[in-house]
């Protein structure tokens, strides 16, 4: 790109960046979860969820590295392409793109969905396209107003978590919780372990999109500093977070009955206060925060995910421009929303093993979340040997061990998840097969970054 276009306003502080990291995730601490109670039970969830605690914290203490050795607005794809070249960054680049554009009209669809049912003449799907609308204009006017909104959303689904464990406790018990808690039967058996690894999807929703922060790097003042800080403070708030809501929402009656809907923090509540409480009321509309925070702060990591790559020739060029006047990418804001409201309005007219195509798009979301983590801890150990001397302001903590133990379980993750999902795996792949065929045609197999830094 020539050198008169203007360039990412530098303009976010670590508390941003923090508010960004957990705000991208939390919606995942009030609803999709809950699911993972049905597959494997409270005690065999826990055991899921541990594990997938140890992945995301191993991974972040390791991708830190990555991020402020190379402060890039493309965040994965950019290490890739620095350790394996064009085919690298491409394949870290499809599935981040997949992950960063899938889940918002899922969620899109949860807000929408909320808000009928507070006013039940309004069309969830004109409320999810209407927030849609809402939010693409919100990340367009600035990156510091965006952030800052993100941060403000962020504190106020946070503080409600809070309330929630404190109004809950007093009728907590754990023998509550531990009741026919292996796949809802009372002892661990051999059958159970099936159940932990099904419900890996939704232990990892807990989780799912921190790493989006990293694309605001390039953005972020002083990011060798504020990085490391904002991240690591980021996984240990939503690791306290995801199992103090499980614990508690758990321990509060049968956990059966929140097993398989949408709102079990609201439920669990119930159950303790009552459905009058102004308790369960301020729950139930301050939780809009949390979907609203994970909506905001995804639209704001494709649309840097899609920049990086229009930028480097993996998509069109003209994805990468940015605004004369906000200094946001906002051509890319503009294509990941179009994809989302495509998929919103076509949720009833596509179904894919029974389910409604959101349900199956959050699904191939993990899927590219996956793959990318996998990539990402490769191309750390990749660069650690063919660039001792890059210059590494936080090196990755407990090297290799550390971010071995993150590789090998989102291999885990990976094999459990084609498994029980071998048919979205099979559509993420031959989605993945026609990107690469386009990409070969319309750039050789060459991106602009990688001929450059030849």
């Amino acid at each position: 790109m020539s050198n008169s276009q203007p360039t990412l306003a530098k303009s976010l502080t670590g508390l941003h960046l923090w508010g960004l990291a957990v705000g991208l995730v939390i919606s995942g601490e009030y609803f999709g979860w809950s699911y993972g109670w049905a597959a494997a039970g409270t005690l065999g969830f826990l055991i899921t969820t541990i594990l997938i605690a140890v992945m995301y914290t191993t991974f972040i203490f390791s991708f830190t590295e990555l991020t402020t050795a190379i402060p890039h607005a493309g965040g994965p794809f950019a290490y890739a392409l620095r350790a394996f070249g064009p085919l690298g960054g491409f394949v870290a680049g499809f599935a981040t793109l997949v992950e960063f554009v899938f889940a918002p009209p899922a969620i899109a669809l949860a807000i929408g969905a909320y808000l009928n049912v507070q006013f039940p003449g309004l069309d969830p799907k004109v409320a999810a396209v209407g927030a849609y609308i809402i939010f693409m204009a919100l990340n367009i006017v600035g990156v510091t107003i965006a952030a800052t909104f993100e941060l403000f959303i962020t504190i106020l689904a946070i503080a409600e978590l809070l309330i929630f464990m404190g109004v809950v406790a007093p009728g907590f018990s754990f023998a509550n919780f531990a009741a026919n808690g292996w796949a809802g039967a009372p002892e661990f058996s051999v059958s159970a372990i099936g159940g932990i690894f099904a419900a890996i999807p939704f232990a990892i929703w807990f989780f799912l999109a921190i790493e989006g922060a990293a694309m605001a790097a390039e953005e972020t003042k002083n990011p060798t500093r504020t990085v490391p800080i904002a991240y690591i403070a980021g996984i240990l708030t939503l690791v306290f977070l995801a199992f103090g809501t499980m614990i508690f929402a758990g321990g509060v009656g049968d956990w059966r009955t929140l097993s398989n809907i949408n709102d079990p923090l609201p439920q669990a509540m119930k159950a303790v206060v009552g459905e009058s409480s102004g308790w369960l009321h301020m729950l139930v509309w301050i939780g809009l925060f949390g979907l609203i925070a994970s909506f905001h702060g995804i639209i704001m990591g494709y649309s840097r995910q899609i920049f990086a790559l229009g930028r480097a020739g993996y998509l069109p060029e003209v994805l990468a421009k940015i605004h004369p006047k906000f200094r946001t990418p906002y051509l890319a804001v503009l294509a990941g929303g179009a994809v989302g409201i495509a998929a919103i309005f076509s949720d009833s007219l596509i179904q894919i093993g029974g389910l409604p195509l959101t349900a199956n798009i959050v699904t191939m979301s993990v899927f590219g979340a996956i793959i990318m983590y996998i990539v990402s801890m490769a191309s750390l150990f990749k660069l650690r040997q063919a660039e001792p001397e890059l210059a590494r302001p936080f090196r990755a903590w407990g090297y290799p061990v550390v971010p071995a133990i993150a590789l090998g379980l989102a291999l885990v993750a990976l094999v459990a998840m084609i498994y029980y999902n071998f048919l979205i795996f099979v559509i993420f792949l031959a989605m993945g097969v026609v990107a690469f065929g386009i990409w070969r045609l319309l750039s050789g197999g060459i991106t602009k970054e990688a001929a450059a830094s030849t």
